[in-house]
This record gives structure tokens, sequence and C-alpha cells, in this order.
């Protein structure tokens, strides 16, 4: 048996092999898809054609070629390929490697250390790799599926380029499945629909496309298979969502913008696209809130109410049911008037509080229970307003040194074009009430 970082031997021919291995590309020109990191003048391209390959982090999904691309490089580089997983691996097994690298370099031999789910490795661990890429010791190419910017820290960031790989479009798939045909030496049985289907359940990963396409030759079929035939043998993959990482904030802040564009029908969508990836319909409810209050606010009062109640009948009788009630509310909002005013002016105040500090109010508006408080000024000078003209005094509120300041600036939309004539009906009462 290979030691954990040693060269495996070859399995004999008789031995099985899954058909995403026997597919696996023998050169980069051969990788399907990526050509925004493979092609001539992308990032990958310029720096083999210059001969300067540089430590990389591969970002994106499941089943794009992460690990082929990385042993590719190896190749084209005549670099030692080593790979290591972060969920298997510990300290003492780094300190193997980079020694074994080292006794590489010695002896003239350059090492890639391929390094999967490098984002499972803690900070400190990530730290460990930095006196081996700056001495030339590794060469490092990481693979994950998760955000790098929250993931990895900034020492190894800003020594290694992330490059971004793409899920596989339906075209891509369709290539791959004619590869698999070609391997196997006969045709996927199954009718255009079914064939269709079948792509639509890889979802983007090319591995998941070859192991369905492999359960489907295995089978024992006349005609080709229909769609319906299809999905009876078959289950659809689990959509990409992990409720904690990256596909959970890119689908919540897609649905925050479309119904902030005011599309109903991409907002469902993605609303939709959460509850079956298995979203927690509380979570979303209190989300709607928040636009309704950040998005929507005063535009529309009734958009906060309608997303309150919509999560109290979610409560009341639970799902699937519930469910209907805050799609409900996913309409209304997007098709709501929009105003952030309520929300940039709560911004701007608190922004003016933390920056004045400790002012104390006018005089004129502060209680006076005692005879001191008097004495001092407290209550003096102000006006009741139920007893002015008009029921408004037009005094001003803002401490003495500070000034009056406009934060609230409503827009002519919806319920607040009515609050922006009283707001300018109150202001041209108080100029003309201090002038």
């Amino acid at each position: 048996m290979a030691d954990l970082f040693g060269d495996a031997p070859e399995p004999p021919s008789s031995a099985p092999r899954p058909l995403a291995d026997r597919l696996r590309p023998k050169a980069l020109s051969e990788v399907i898809g990526q050509a925004q990191v493979l092609g001539e003048e992308s990032p990958l391209g310029v720096m083999l054609a210059s001969g300067s390959l540089g430590s990389i982090v591969l970002w994106g999904p499941p089943g794009v070629g992460k690990t082929t691309i990385a042993r590719l490089l190896a190749d084209a580089t005549d670099l030692h390929f080593v790979q290591i997983s972060a969920i298997f691996t510990g300290v003492p097994d780094l300190r193997k490697v980079f020694d074994a690298a080292r006794h590489r370099r010695a002896n003239g031999q350059g090492t890639l250390l391929f390094v999967d789910e490098i984002h499972r490795f803690n900070k400190a661990q990530q730290d460990g790799f930095l006196p081996h890429m700056e001495d030339g010791t590794i060469l490092l190419v990481g693979a994950t599926t998760e955000n790098p910017s929250f993931e990895l820290n900034a020492a190894l960031l800003s020594r290694a380029q992330v490059l971004v790989l793409e899920r596989l479009a339906p075209k891509d798939l369709e290539q791959l499945a004619q590869r698999a045909e070609t391997e196997l030496g006969r045709a996927l049985p199954l009718d255009g629909a079914a064939r269709e289907a079948l792509i639509e359940m890889a979802d983007g990963d090319g591995r998941a496309l070859l192991n369905l396409a492999e359960q489907v030759m295995a089978w024992k079929t006349g005609a080709p298979l229909t769609t319906e035939q299809l999905t009876q043998r078959l289950m659809r993959r689990a959509a990409q969502y992990d409720k904690g990482g990256d596909g959970h904030y890119n689908l919540i802040s897609a649905l925050h913008k479309s119904v902030r564009g005011s599309d109903p029908d991409a907002a469902l969508y993605w609303f939709a696209r959460m509850l079956d990836a298995g979203e927690d319909p509380r979570f979303l409810a209190r989300r709607l809130t928040r636009m309704a209050v950040e998005d929507i606010g005063l535009a529309d009062p009734q958009a906060q109410a309608v997303c309150i109640d919509s999560w109290q009948t979610f409560e009341r009788i639970g799902s699937p049911e519930g469910e209907l009630a805050l799609a409900n509310a996913v309409i209304y909002l997007a098709l709501a008037p929009k105003s952030n005013a309520a929300y940039v002016a709560y911004k701007a105040a608190r922004a003016a509080a933390k920056k004045t500090g400790s002012l104390m109010p006018p005089k004129h508006i502060l209680n006076a229970p005692t005879r001191l408080m008097k004495d001092v000024g407290y209550g003096k000078g102000y006006d009741y307003d139920h007893d002015a003209e008009d029921g408004f005094s037009g005094q001003d509120y803002f401490p003495e040194t500070m000034g009056r300041t406009d934060f609230y600036a409503p827009v002519e939309r919806g319920f607040e074009r009515d609050l922006k004539k009283r707001v300018e009906y109150f202001a041209r009462l108080r100029r003309d009430k201090n002038t």
C-alpha cells in the first residue's frame, strides 16, 4: 500500500472504474466549460503561456472540474502532483507533505499541492502554508465550494489568485453526455425530452451527470424511455444549498433584490427555490418583514402588516399551506410602491446621534418637576402645541448648538406622497412662525 502522500499504484486493467473517472480529461484542452479561466486570454491561459504559474484557489460548485484542472496543471508544468483533503489531513500529515516537497525541491522537482475543501482548514492551519508558498517549496492549488472572502484568511488570499469556476451549462452537459455515449459504445436509451430531463437532473454538475448516465446505461430497456419513465427510476439530484453557506446568502440576496426591483415573478421563483432547498419558512418570513420596513417603508405602511399577518398565518396552519400566505406577502411586497426614505433617515439620525454625543435637549422642552429645575430654566418658554394656531407651535426641538437637521425626505410614491405634503406643510408653518 502506498503511503498517504506517495503515488498510489495503478489498479489492474480489470478493476472497475466509474465512468466519471474513465472520462477524466487528459489535457486542459479537453476540459468542458470554464473558458473564463482556461481560454488563451484567461488567467490560467496567460500564466501557462508565460511559464509562470502561481498559487491559485479554484472556487466553484461541485462537479465542475476543480480536481481535474489541478491535476492537468501539474502535468502542464511538470510539477509533482500531491493531493490532500482538509477533511482528513491534520498537522502531522501536513508536516510530511512539506518535508517531502522540500526534499523534491532539493532534487530539482517542484510540487503542486492540491488541497481539496481548503476552507475546512482553520486560520492557523492556513497560515502554515504561507512560508512554504513564499520560498517555493510548494505551488498551492486550493479548491473550495465556499466564498474565499469569508472562509480563507487575508494572508493566504494575498498570495493566491482566486479563479471562479461556473456550474456547467446544458450545452456543456450535453457534450459530456455525448462523450459518455462514445466511451460506452451506444446511445443513452432516452427519448429527446427524457434526455433533457436527465441533464436538468444533473443541475450543472458534470460528475453527477456521468453517474446518472452510467445508471441509465445499465438498465435493460427496449424502446427509449420517456421523461415519466426516467423520473420513476431516478430521483432528481438535490439542489446545491447550504443554509449556513454561500448558496443561502446568494438566494436570499436574489429574493430581496427581486422584491426591491418590483418583479413578483422573479421574487416568487427565488422564494420557491429556497423552500425547495429546505429553507426554514420562518427565516423567510422574518426577511420578508425586513424588506417591508427597509425597501417599502412608509410608501405603503400596510406592507409590514401584510408580512406579520402572513407570518402569523404560517404559524397557525403550518406547512405546506402556510407557505402560500408567505407567497402572498412576496407578491404584495414586489408590487408595493418602494421607498427607503425612512431607512435612510434612520441611518442618518443614528450617525448624527453618534457624532453629537451628549448634547442636552433645549431647556424649554425639559420637564421641571422640582423648584430647582424651574429656577435653572427647565420648561421655560415651552409652547403647548395644542394651544397654538393650527395645533403647531413651530418650536425647535434639536440641541441648541446643533440646529435643525433634515433627515427624512419622503418620495413621490405611494402613501409617502401624502407624507411629503405634510412635511412641506409643517416646514412652511415653521418658517412662517419663526420669521
